[in-house]
Parts: C-alpha cells; structure tokens; sequence
C-alpha cells in the first residue's frame, strides 16, 4: 500500500434552501488559495454565479477567470463528472479537485454512495468531506419542518452557519447548540458575509492515505479538550430542554476501547450493524486498534457502503484506544448500546468496562 493517493478530492456542498451555498460558491471561486476546482451544480440558472468573475461559456462548461471552472449535471452524476475526468484527462480541462453542490433538501447519501460504487469514479476520486450550510435565522424553523435538513447536518463534517448577523447572540448560541447535539464531532464555523476561507473546507476527512493520527482524531472528536479521555463505554449526547421531534430521530453515539480489538468480534459487529440497520447508519466512522496489528486503521461508511479502509502511519504519542462514532436515525439509544456491548465484550477480563466513566458530548 502506497502512502500517496493519486484521487482527486471531492467535497460535497449541502445545506438549506436560502442558507447562501451559492455566495459560498462565489466566493472559493475568486479566492487563489482554493486552487483550481471543477464545480458540478445541478444547474447554472439556479446557480447564480457571479458574471464578472466568468472568462469563457460553452453550453456545458464556465471557465471562471481563477482558472475554476463549472458543470452543469446532465442526466446522472456519475456520468457528468466522468465527461469532465475524461475531457480532464485529454488535457481540454484542468482542476485539482472537485465541488459537488446539492439542491436545498438534497439527501447526501446517495450522492456518497454513488462515488464508492461507481467503479471508475472510486478510482479516480476520494470524499474530502461533506460541508453543510446552515442559516442561522430561518435554520430552526427549517431544522422543525423538514427532516432532510436534520441529516445533512447530521452527515456534515463541517457545518458552516450563515446569517449570523440577522439574529441575536442569544440565538445565535442556541441555534450552534442544536447543531452540535445533532452531531458532535462536525466543526461549525460562522460565514463572514457569506464567505468563509477556502482552506478551512477542504481536508476534512481523516480517511486519507497522508493523514496523520491526529488529524484522523480530530474528525472523530468532539471540538473539546479531550471530551473522550479515559472513556472506556457510551458516550451519550447530552439532553436537550426543547428538542424537536426531527432532532429526535437522530441519535449519535461513540465509544472507546482502552484494549486491542480481535478483528473477528470487530467484522461481526460491524456486520451486524449493517445487515440489521443498514439503511438508519446516516454514518460510521472510526479508528480501530486490531490486536496483533502495529497501526490503527481508519474506516467510513454510509448506510451500508463503506470506503476501503486506511492504515495509519502511527498513534498520537503512543495512543492505541479505538475510538468509534454512528450517528443514526429512527435507532433508540438501546438498540445502540446493544449493538456496542458486542464490542466492549471482547476487553480483557481483568480490566473490566467501568459504565460510570462516560462523558457526555455536547
């Protein structure tokens, strides 16, 4: 196994109606440290890119003045980006990695899922990371009456909340509280103006070839000190005084082993996990510690398709606990605390599971 991947990256814009994906667009195509993105909208009209920063149009492709360009999708997604990776490959095009913007009540999954599954998209691309926007101002009322909206904060790995200005610091906490219950380990991070600094979406994923230890716990983590230290069970998110009954349907949990995982009791958990509840697994993710294994290997999945899995390169200062995060719907915390015990069973018997040391994420 080679430490480089060669695949373009890939990251997926989804978030609510009026939320301001298409000023975010705008912006990382002007910005010069995006470098050069192709860009798949579902369609140019109801893009609303900005004229002036456009050099070339044909009937398919905008080539904006940073040297991006943009695509409208054309029948099915697969074969949009794959025109554009074989027009790439002719040397007619030219970008490093790739945007994918969704509609507003646009369920992420498949869009994930067709990317793992079609054979030549997986070899020439990798998921990045899934960016959802939210706005602040109508984002609770969109949260109460549509369910889509709850999973694409839910499957995000980065939450951008825009609007911020429209509504009081009050507001603004409680509304970035929910998200955070809904999922605890994405980043939020707030738009200026509807804009925010191209680096800060991109490199998300920690299931990549090149990533270090800690940035593969960074995005399993909650963004808190060390909200996980010697967790050796559940770690139940923390309750909410008005949840909605779409929030409801959400749960995520995470667990940690403080001990090497047999692989056998690992590949019957995890296919369990899916056989039983395959369609419910909004996501799964984790670092996992096998015994007789020197290196972690870091492992994703939606619903029941999951990307190979990659090998470390080591464990930060010499941390070798799995830690393992699903975020799914319609499941009770119950049948998820079952689902775990198959793991926790196999920790040696003399360092028995201690179930008060949990910590509750945010």
């Amino acid at each position: 196994m080679t430490d480089k991947d060669l695949r373009l990256p890939v990251t997926l814009f989804t978030g609510f109606l009026g939320a301001g994906k298409t000023t975010l667009l705008n912006s990382i195509l002007q910005d010069g440290a995006a470098g050069r993105i192709a860009v798949v909208v579902n369609e140019f009209g109801q893009a609303g890119l900005d004229h002036d920063l456009i050099a070339t149009a044909d009937e398919d492709i905008v080539l904006m003045q940073s040297g991006c360009l943009c695509c409208s999708i054309r029948g099915d997604l697969s074969r949009t980006i794959g025109e554009l990776l074989a027009r790439r490959g002719t040397g007619a095009v030219a970008f490093d990695r790739v945007v994918i913007e969704t509609t507003g009540l646009a369920d992420p999954a498949p869009i994930l899922q067709t990317l793992l599954v079609d054979p030549a998209l997986a070899a020439a691309l990798r998921m990045d990371g899934v960016v959802t926007l939210a706005d602040a101002a109508a984002g609770p009322a969109t949260l109460d009456a549509q369910f889509e909206a709850v999973s694409q904060v839910a499957m995000a790995d980065l939450i951008v909340v825009s609007k911020i200005d429209l509504v009081t610091q009050s507001e603004a906490r409680e509304f970035q509280d929910r998200l955070r219950r809904l999922n605890p380990t994405a980043r939020i991070v707030l738009a200026d103006h509807g804009n925010v600094p191209a680096p800060r979406l991109f490199g998300l994923s920690g299931l990549r070839h090149d990533a270090h230890a800690y940035q593969a716990l960074t995005w399993l983590t909650p963004p808190k000190p060390d909200p996980l230290a010697n967790l050796s069970g559940l770690a139940p998110m923390s309750g909410s005084a008005a949840a909605s009954p779409h929030d409801t349907r959400i749960q995520s949990v995470s667990i940690v082993l403080d001990h090497p995982l047999p692989d056998a009791p690992f590949d019957l958990w995890l296919d369990t996990l899916i056989a039983l509840k395959g369609p419910d697994i909004l996501r799964v993710k984790g670092i996992v510690f096998l015994k007789g294994i020197e290196r972690p290997f870091v492992f994703h999945g939606v619903q029941h398709i999951f990307d190979p899995p990659v090998q470390l390169k080591d464990w930060p200062s010499g941390d070798t606990r799995s830690r393992i995060v699903v975020i799914a719907r319609d499941l009770t915390r119950p049948e998820l605390q079952r689902s775990f015990d198959m793991l926790r069973a196999s920790q040696p018997a003399e360092y028995p599971v201690d179930d008060n040391k949990k910590v509750a994420l945010p």
